[in-house]
């Protein structure tokens, strides 16, 4: 796991020197890596066991010069992967898979998006704008990293987990998504969990309360009435 760590932090340190990090939101399990500032002085310690490391971008993606990213991390190890018959594309490396992402829209599409400006191409999918719109900056270990606020992405995760077909899933998504809203209420960010509720369509809303009705989360229930 120190080698996965030590490569995740030297592939943002590798963006954020090539000017990307100003655009890119880290999302997925290892935006936790991050909350632990957000949640500093608080018992809050995820373990982060996935080589999934997901990159929303957002569309159109503005940056000042085109960057190779797979040229970028190829003294790394990384190669590149195309991923099942639409070609998404994914680099690949032994402790690390990177993909790029970006909100699905409309009708959707099983085509990858392209994103010349990074010479790769990203997977749409349902539910990130919510992401998009709500990013926090966290600044740790000479990084600013745009991340989900916690908020926002702990009642992603409920929602994405409602969706899942795999029990093994589903369960890390809810475990995920109630550290996290356990920090927010020791910390005393009631608020901002009521807040980025409000900010969900009524369709979402019900389908986070479903969640913690199954769960029996009364606390969180409680909060966002």
């Amino acid at each position: 796991m120190e080698k996965r760590y030590a490569l995740f932090l030297k592939v943002l340190r590798q963006f954020q020197a090539a000017g990307l990090m100003e655009e890119l939101i880290l999302i997925g399990s290892w935006c936790q890596h991050f909350y632990r500032s957000y949640f500093e002085g608080q018992r809050y310690t995820p373990t982060i066991r996935t080589r999934d490391m997901d990159f929303l971008v957002p569309v159109p993606l503005q940056i000042k010069k085109k960057v190779d990213v797979e040229a970028l991390l190829r003294n790394e190890g990384f190669v590149v992967s195309f991923s099942g018959g639409s070609g998404y594309m994914k680099l690949m490396h032994p402790d690390l898979i990177l993909e790029f992402l970006v909100p699905e829209r409309g009708k959707g599409t099983d085509k990858p998006y392209p994103l010349p400006q990074l010479s790769m191409n990203a997977q749409p999918l349902r539910f990130l704008d919510y992401l998009l719109q709500n990013i926090i900056c966290i600044e740790a270990e000479g990084l600013k990293v745009n991340v989900p606020h916690p908020a926002a992405f702990a009642l992603h995760k409920l929602i994405v987990s409602d969706r899942r077909t795999k029990e093994e899933k589903l369960l890390k998504d809810r475990k995920e998504a109630f550290a996290i809203l356990t920090a927010l209420v020791k910390k005393g960010d009631t608020v901002e969990i009521k807040n980025m509720f409000g900010k969900m369509p009524a369709r979402w809303k019900k389908r986070v309360i479903d969640v913690l009705k199954k769960t029996e989360n009364v606390e969180i229930i409680e909060i966002l009435k």
